[in-house]
């Protein structure tokens, strides 16, 4: 007899991580299928930070910076083990684009939509400390700012969440390639296959969560369902030897005024992103040379010890995909709100997620259920997801 769910999701990254959490703490039965590791795709492929988005500012994208800097503060509450408060540092040189009073009224901004939660505190680093701040470039510089974020391991906390949510019933079956979904009238079919044996089983509602597959999973689904008009965007990251200590530093790109994050990670530092359109199989990503020199160009600009750096000195080097709305201009200046969409309303059978940000994806797994639940039968709740704590899993 083929199996039932309440809800089936597609995806094992930081989102349908969620999703699964959130449902199974509603007290829905959840399965979650994903192709190969959890967090295998853009979910380990981050800049690592639970942020309020302090440069959405700058786009006017005020509820985002609210709700994020709201998930941040939950997110040091109950994963303790998991996302550190960190300092961060702002350089403002004569050339900078951005001038002191600019930056720090931005800050008293994101304090205020903070609720001035003591982490969004910020202030000026004395010019006697500057010496301290890992080698910074000094000449010309007018100011430095610091202020407060977090920092994670991303792939660690995505497997936080599917572990907290098994605990609560959730199922996970991986690798399991989904193969399709046939909608009918009372909810959707799944077929899906695992080690190579294939499994159908029914849902009253699928969850589209695959990130940069999201698409292609929802042309896998009959009869056909609307897809939103998204790009994907390639953020690319390096790791270098030479370690920065202090805190993670908010640097300008001076080809172009992007901010790129220099910052401590596992002994080395982490230096990214890059925004470059990619329209090839999400599979295929991989970091370009010229977004390495770009990186690197930019970190030797501001830390001199870095500056006899080359491409043949990064330990490391990873390329993640953003799913951005396709509405045209950069993608620096596009909404970072999530896209969600079903199948009809009122009673979804099929909800996609589409973008996204790391630091947001219990409040987005929350408007997923929120969304879905007139198409479940009332279920107790089990437990409320700001409340569970999130261990480190070994």
């Amino acid at each position: 007899m083929m199996k039932t769910y309440d809800v089936i999701i597609v995806g094992g990254g930081i989102h349908g991580a969620g999703v699964l959490q959130a449902v199974s703490a509603a007290g829905h039965s959840a399965l979650l299928i994903e192709r190969s590791e959890l967090a295998s795709g853009t979910s380990s492929r981050s800049s690592k930070l639970i942020h309020g988005g302090l440069r959405y500012l700058e786009s006017g994208q005020f509820a985002l910076v609210r709700e994020s800097l709201h998930e941040r503060a939950v997110h040091l509450r109950i994963a303790p083990d998991l996302v550190e408060l960190k300092s961060f540092f702002i350089p403002i040189y004569r050339d900078t684009r951005r001038r002191p009073w600019q930056v720090k009224l931005g800050l008293a901004l994101y304090a205020l939509l903070g609720g001035f939660h003591p982490s969004t505190r910020f202030g000026t680093v004395p010019r006697r400390e500057w010496a301290q701040l890992d080698g910074l470039e000094t000449r010309n510089l007018d100011a430095v700012i610091r202020y407060y974020d977090a920092q994670t391991d991303d792939a660690q906390l995505t497997r936080a969440v599917v572990e907290s949510a098994r605990e609560l019933g959730g199922e996970v079956v991986l690798p399991a390639v989904f193969v399709g979904a046939h909608l009918d009238e009372d909810g959707v079919e799944v077929g899906f296959e695992s080690h190579g044996e294939r499994t159908l089983c029914r849902a009253r509602v699928l969850v589209n969560a695959a990130g940069p597959w999201a698409t292609r999973v929802a042309h896998a689904i009959e009869p056909a369902i609307a897809v939103p008009a998204v790009d994907l965007v390639q953020g690319t990251h390096i790791v270098v030897p030479i370690a920065v200590e202090q805190g993670i530093y908010y640097v300008e790109s001076p080809s172009d005024g992007r901010a790129i994050f220099v910052m401590p990670w596992r002994d080395s530092t982490l230096i990214g992103t890059t925004e470059t359109p990619y329209r090839g199989d999400p599979d295929d990503v991989r970091p370009l040379p010229e977004e390495e020199d770009y990186l690197l160009g930019v970190a030797r600009l501001y830390f001199p010890a870095m500056a006899g750096l080359t491409r043949a000195d990064i330990r490391e080097r990873f390329a993640g995909l953003r799913v951005l709305p396709s509405e045209g201009g950069s993608a620096f200046g596009r909404s970072r709100e999530v896209i969600f969409t079903t199948d009809r309303d009122p009673h979804p059978r099929v909800l996609g997620i589409y973008g996204g940000k790391l630091t947001g994806w219990r409040a987005a797994a929350e408007h997923v259920l929120e969304r879905i639940a007139p198409s479940l039968a009332d279920r107790p709740r089990r437990a409320a997801t700001d409340e569970l704590v999130l261990r480190r899993v070994t």
